[in-house]
């Protein structure tokens, strides 16, 4: 009776809905695209989901990641979006994986699904997601998001094309949500869209976005399809060499200075500096010991948002009065 509506149609079938419960598929970033994503594969029944995400639920996420509601913000993003999935379909398994993609875990954990999903908004984890995909011979559903803008496509699959073929060289500035803004919406469709994605492949059905990037426009409705070509040469250098990792190391101009950089470990650019202590926002609390309370302190994120929200924590929690907010971002206070 669950199934009954997807059932009846011809692609899936008794036959299709066994195949959506032998599937499983690894959704990395439980944000505005794997929310929605992960709700519909829930729904289908597709039968193991992970949920991989190493933030917690803050109130700047309720208008986009809607699995979340207010009395959530704090919690940890892989626990309640793995407790509320499971409200919807108890029979599927669903496992919450509370840390961060990273180069010594990516392919020991690809290795245990089926598919990937990418929630993830920065290009250091997308090049991670593509190059353990490309090692575990594993296909992948891309989405990304600017402003009233998305893209998606499928990627490593059937000697299609990967996302190095489509971006062979990461820009500097990772372009998140935080940083520019975004509609609740445009991501959900993507995830949604993503969401598609996964069912095509699992049951074998029309014709998957392979070799093709959808290109979606929220506010004036247009969409169109560009065709990508396989770089071979891309995809030999992963599996000859492994992972790669996307780097980009900058120093600050003023060295004379001290800085509190919360932004997390994946973030780019890398400050290399020696005088900049790193200490991600969901940890100030647990290595408030590290922060100098004498001296003045520059704190600094991608925009600006993340350090003045620290700094308000900070200030009033645990009364240090010698921070001050890098407004802007990293980009107003390194070189180049």
């Amino acid at each position: 009776m669950r199934y009954d509506r997807q059932i009846k149609l011809d692609v899936v079938g008794i036959s299709g809905q066994e195949k959506l419960r032998n599937a499983s598929v690894l959704v990395v970033g439980v944000g505005g695209l794997g929310c929605p994503a992960a709700q519909y594969l829930a729904g289908a029944g597709i039968g193991k989901i992970g949920l991989m995400d190493h933030d917690k639920v803050s109130i700047t996420n309720l208008h986009r990641q809607v699995l979340y509601d207010e009395f959530d913000i704090g919690k940890p993003k892989a626990l309640v979006a793995k407790e509320k999935l499971q409200r919807v379909n108890s029979e599927i398994k669903i496992v919450a994986i509370e840390e961060g993609l990273t180069i010594d875990n990516a392919v020991t954990l690809f290795d245990q699904y089926d598919l990937i999903l990418d929630g993830t908004d920065n290009f250091e984890t997308k090049y991670l997601i593509n190059d353990a995909c490309i090692l575990t011979e594993k296909p992948w559903i891309y989405a990304s998001v600017y402003k009233n803008e998305g893209q998606l496509s499928v990627f490593n699959f059937q000697d299609g094309p990967t996302y190095r073929c489509l971006f062979p060289k990461t820009t500097r500035q990772n372009v998140s949500c935080e940083a520019t803004g975004v509609l609740g919406v445009t991501p959900g469709i993507l995830g949604m869209l993503q969401a598609a994605e996964v069912m095509k492949l699992i049951l074998g059905a029309g014709e998957v976005l392979s070799g093709k990037l959808k290109l979606v426009n929220i506010l004036t409705g247009g969409d169109q399809i560009l065709k990508l070509q396989p770089k071979p040469e891309e995809i030999e250098k992963i599996r000859k060499q492994g992972i790669i990792p996307v780097r980009i190391d900058c120093e600050v101009k003023d060295a004379h200075k001290t800085y509190l950089d919360v932004r997390e470990e994946f973030e780019q650019p890398k400050v290399n500096s020696e005088n900049v202590i790193h200490i991600p926002l969901g940890s100030l609390q647990e290595r408030l010991s590290e922060i100098p309370n004498q001296e003045e302190v520059l704190v600094f994120c991608q925009s600006g948002i993340r350090s003045r929200k620290a700094i308000e924590m900070l200030q009033k929690d645990f009364g240090f009065q010698n921070l001050k907010n890098v407004e802007g971002g990293i980009e107003t206070i390194i070189d180049g």
